[in-house]
């Protein structure tokens, strides 16, 4: 089966090219994507915040490359394939955000430790901690940061006492360092009211602080804290707590978030990404069939939004694995129209993916690489 770089390597260049694409596709707006790079990398600047972005939203090495220019002090990946692979593009500070535990998983984790000049990896378990320490040497010490149970029970310790617990032990293993701790707030993240998400944040940042206190009261005062993300980015500005940002989805804008007031009426982001489809079916009025179903979008997000070549308010009808309907009275679709849609969740749509078509306007202007689809493990 042609690669997408195969089918379309011969479009880049070609003005009007974009619509000359093999659909389903996944697009990403170059300009809209560095304003969103250069907008979050300056408000961070502003604040004197480090930050660190979520390469699990992207999964590429070139975007990370761009946020790395734009001012990032590294990258977050959620799982260690993930980091394998922003190794390979010499990422050079990578902190993986969920526990590393198996005995396999570790052995990865230690030869990927010795080639990365600063790798960081989250416990919440004082056994994880003892395999790790026992995995590492002191002659490279590895950073291990405490992860902290926001209240979603995913992972994380629950308690005060818990993670000054762990955290002492790490600062005891002579082959493992004690860096900070993690307080990622997921389930705030998409609060759509930014009232409602402020004070659901200020409540939460509160804990933190009786945690960040417990630990400097013992001599172990956090040099990193780790969290935030898009949703709340400019509540935790505001609370100055966070030292550092886990910001993902503010590069692509997806509905989710769109969805959301990040700024209390303002829109600091745009959408970059998007699935391209055809209408392949138009035989009733005001309806036509997409090429692009349940395997081209992410469903756990709800539907996409419509951003091209259909209204607006046109209804989104998922209708199988290859198919959607699109309902629009008054409007007459034709076979072969163009529809461009806005992902519902950008992670896991990127993730159906092997590569980006990087666009300026409708022309193909590069193809890169999703670089660590499917590494979740």
């Amino acid at each position: 089966m042609p690669s997408d770089f195969d089918l379309h390597r011969h479009l880049i260049g070609q003005q009007g090219s974009r619509r000359a694409l093999n659909t389903p596709v996944l697009v990403l707006d170059r300009d809209a994507l560095e304003r969103n790079i250069a907008t979050m990398a300056a408000f961070a600047r502003k604040h004197g915040v480090a930050l660190r972005p979520h390469a699990k939203t992207h999964k590429s090495v070139d975007i990370a490359r761009l946020q790395i220019a734009a001012g990032a002090a590294g990258v977050c990946c959620a799982k260690l394939g993930e980091a394998e692979t922003l190794a390979e593009g010499v990422v050079a500070s990578i902190l993986i955000t969920s526990p590393v535990v198996t005995p396999q998983a570790i052995a990865r984790l230690m030869a990927l430790h010795a080639r990365v000049d600063d790798l960081r990896v989250v416990a919440d378990h004082p056994d994880n901690v003892d395999a790790l320490a026992a995995g590492a040497a002191p002659a490279k010490p590895l950073s291990v940061i405490v992860d902290i149970d926001p209240g979603i029970r995913r992972t994380g310790v629950g308690s005060p006492e818990a993670a000054l617990a762990l955290a002492q032990r790490i600062a005891a293993a002579p082959s493992l360092e004690f860096l900070g701790v993690q307080f990622y707030c997921g389930a705030q993240q998409h609060i759509e009211s930014y009232a409602d998400r402020k004070s659901a944040i200020e409540e939460r940042t509160s804990y933190l602080q009786g945690v960040i206190e417990k630990l400097k009261e013992a001599g172990l005062a956090p040099r990193v804290i780790t969290g935030g993300g898009t949703g709340t980015h400019r509540i935790d500005a505001g609370l100055g707590v966070l030292n550092e940002w886990q910001v993902g989805s503010y590069v692509f804008m997806d509905r989710q978030y769109h969805d959301c007031d990040l700024a209390e009426g303002a829109k600091p982001f745009e959408t970059s990404l998007f699935v391209d489809a055809h209408v392949i079916s138009a035989n009733a009025p005001a309806m036509a069939t997409i090429d692009s179903g349940f395997k081209a979008l992410s469903t756990d997000g709800g539907s996409p939004s419509i951003a091209a070549g259909a209204p607006e308010t046109s209804a989104f009808f998922f209708m199988g694995d290859e198919h959607a309907a699109l309902l629009a009275p008054g409007h007459e679709f034709k076979l072969g129209d163009a529809v461009s849609l806005g992902a519902p969740h950008c992670d896991p749509t990127v993730n159906l993916y092997e590569a980006y078509h990087i666009v300026r306007g409708d022309t193909l202007i590069d193809i890169w690489p999703v670089s660590a689809r499917g590494r979740s493990r």
